[in-house]
C-alpha cells in the first residue's frame, strides 16, 4: 500500500476510519513557514459535519503536530500531524457483504482479508481530515506568495451555481462560507435537494469547481508531468472524485476552434488571454491566467435503501441495507479537501520550478 504524493514536497497519509487516529506527514517543506494552528482549526471546521445534511458522526479533530514545527514555524524536517478518532461506532459494520460502490471487495482482493473493514478503514473519507489539516499549513503559505485557491459547489442535480467570474474576489467570498456557493439562492435549492435525498434514504452527487489565482506563467512540464496531470492524479486520490475537467473540458468537443481558442492581448505589459477556455494551462504549463477545473463527485455510496450485493466470504448473493452514520451528499465537505490537495500539488510544482525554499518568507 503506497500512500505518498509529490516529488519535492510530499505528503504521506496514514490511519483508518475507526482506528486510533488519522494523520499526515509532509516532507520536503521549506523551513521558516509560519504555522498558525488557528488556521488549521478553521480548515478542519469547514470539513466537519455541521448541519442536518451532513453525517451524524462529528469528530472534534483535536489535532497534534508531533514534529517539524518549532516556535510556530516549520523546521524543514518531516512535519507530522495526528488527528485522533474519538467518535466511532464499529458495531455498525460487518465483514463479507460488500457495500455497493465501496472498496470492500477490492480491498479484500488486494490485502487478502487483513484490511481494516470498519467504516471503510483506510479507504474512508475520514482520512481526508489529514489532507485538510495539511491544507491549513500549505494554503496560507501560498497566500503569502500571492497564490489563492477556492472551491465552490457548481451543481447538484437540477440546481446550478454561477461560474467563477472575478475569480480572485470569488475565492475571497468562499473562504469562510458555511455552504460554499457563489449564489445563495442556488445554495438554498441544493440544500433542499440534499434534504429530500436524505428523507428518501438515498444520496446525491454533484460537481465542484476550483479556481487558482496568482500562479506564475511557466509552471509545469509538457507531456507526462503537465499541471493537468499532476492535479488530476491528486484529485483522483479523493475517493469520491470520478471525473476532472480543465477549463471548458468536455465542452471543447461541441465547439469550433474559432469559438474555443483563447485570443490574447497585452495588459499592463504582459500577455493575457481574453477568454480562459483552456483553464490557465497551455501545453501542460501555466500561462498566468487563473487555473480552472471541475470535479465530478459521486453520490455517497452508503445509503439506507436495500441493495443487491454479494457476500465475498460466503460466496453467495445477498441484500444489504447499510447502517451507520453517513452523509446524504459530501459535496459541501469535499470542497476544503479539494483546496488542500490542490495546495499540495502547487507547493510541489513551485518547489520543483523555483527551489525548495520558494515558500519560505512572504516575498512574492
Amino acid at each position: 500500500m503506497k500512500n505518498t504524493l509529490g516529488n519535492s514536497v510530499t505528503l504521506t497519509l496514514f490511519g483508518e476510519s475507526h482506528g486510533e487516529a488519522v494523520g499526515a506527514v509532509i516532507d520536503g517543506i521549506a523551513p521558516g513557514i509560519e504555522v498558525d494552528e488557528e488556521e488549521i482549526k478553521r480548515m478542519l471546521s469547514r470539513r466537519r459535519p455541521s448541519s442536518s445534511i451532513d453525517t451524524a458522526r462529528v469528530e472534534n479533530d483535536n489535532f497534534r503536530i508531533l514534529s517539524g514545527v518549532f516556535g510556530g514555524k516549520t523546521t524543514g524536517s518531516p512535519l507530522c500531524i495526528v488527528i485522533p478518532n474519538e467518535n466511532v461506532k464499529s458495531g455498525d459494520y460487518s465483514y463479507g457483504a460488500a457495500r455497493p460502490s465501496h472498496a470492500d471487495y477490492t480491498a479484500f482482493c488486494k490485502y487478502h482479508g487483513f484490511e481494516d473493514y470498519r467504516g471503510g478503514g483506510h479507504f474512508s473519507g475520514r482520512v481526508t481530515a489529514a489532507l485538510v489539516a495539511a491544507g491549513g499549513i500549505l494554503l496560507p503559505a501560498l497566500e503569502k506568495k500571492g497564490i489563492t485557491v477556492g472551491t465552490h459547489i457548481l451543481a447538484c442535480k437540477s440546481a446550478r451555481d454561477r461560474d467563477f467570474e472575478n475569480a480572485e474576489e470569488d475565492i475571497k467570498s468562499l473562504k469562510n462560507a458555511d455552504f460554499p456557493v457563489l449564489d445563495k439562492s442556488a445554495g438554498d435549492e441544493m440544500i433542499k435537494i440534499i434534504e429530500e435525498a436524505k428523507q428518501n434514504g438515498d444520496s446525491i452527487g454533484g460537481i465542484i469547481s476550483t479556481a487558482v489565482c496568482g500562479l506564475p506563467a511557466g509552471l509545469g512540464e509538457p507531456w507526462f508531468d503537465s499541471v493537468e496531470g499532476a492535479l488530476s492524479r491528486a484529485l483522483f486520490g479523493i475517493g469520491a472524485v470520478k471525473g476532472v475537467e480543465f477549463g471548458a473540458g468536455f465542452g471543447f468537443a461541441l465547439k469550433n476552434g474559432s469559438e474555443s481558442n483563447d485570443k490574447m492581448r497585452m495588459s499592463d505589459g504582459k500577455p493575457v488571454t481574453i477568454t480562459n477556455n483552456n483553464g490557465g494551462i497551455n501545453g501542460g504549463i501555466t500561462n498566468g491566467m487563473p487555473v480552472l477545473f471541475n470535479c465530478a463527485v459521486k453520490p455517497t455510496p452508503s445509503i439506507a435503501l436495500p441493495q443487491e450485493t454479494v457476500d465475498f466470504i460466503k460466496n453467495e448473493n445477498t441484500e444489504i441495507s447499510i447502517k451507520g452514520r453517513h452523509d446524504p451528499a459530501i459535496i459541501r465537505r469535499i470542497c476544503p479537501v479539494a483546496d488542500s490537495v490542490t495546495a499540495l500539488v502547487l507547493c510541489d510544482l513551485l518547489a520543483l520550478r523555483f527551489g525548495t525554499d520558494y515558500l519560505a518568507g512572504g516575498d512574492k
